[in-house]
């Protein structure tokens, strides 16, 4: 963006436009993290309910953890 671009953005929004990729970027861990407990907690209720065997539980977490860490490697490097 351009200085005038980036002037007119933070006279109409109050804000800087750097400020806005970091909610957004925020809301997409929290989004995840929320998706991944939930995911993670149904899987221990059907491991625990003896639906899924512990090779499928297992499967979910670290589903949940490669996914965590790939958003992380590109959207925070």
């Amino acid at each position: 963006m351009t200085s005038a671009q980036m002037n007119a953005f933070k006279a109409n929004g109050g804000f800087a436009p750097s400020i806005t990729a970091s909610v957004l970027i925020c809301a997409v861990f929290a989004v995840l993290l929320l998706w991944g407990a939930w995911a993670m907690r149904t899987a221990y209720t059907g491991w625990a309910e003896q639906r899924l065997n512990q090779r499928q539980f297992v499967g979910v977490v670290i589903r949940f953890a490669a996914m965590y860490l790939a958003l992380s490697f590109f959207l925070l490097s």
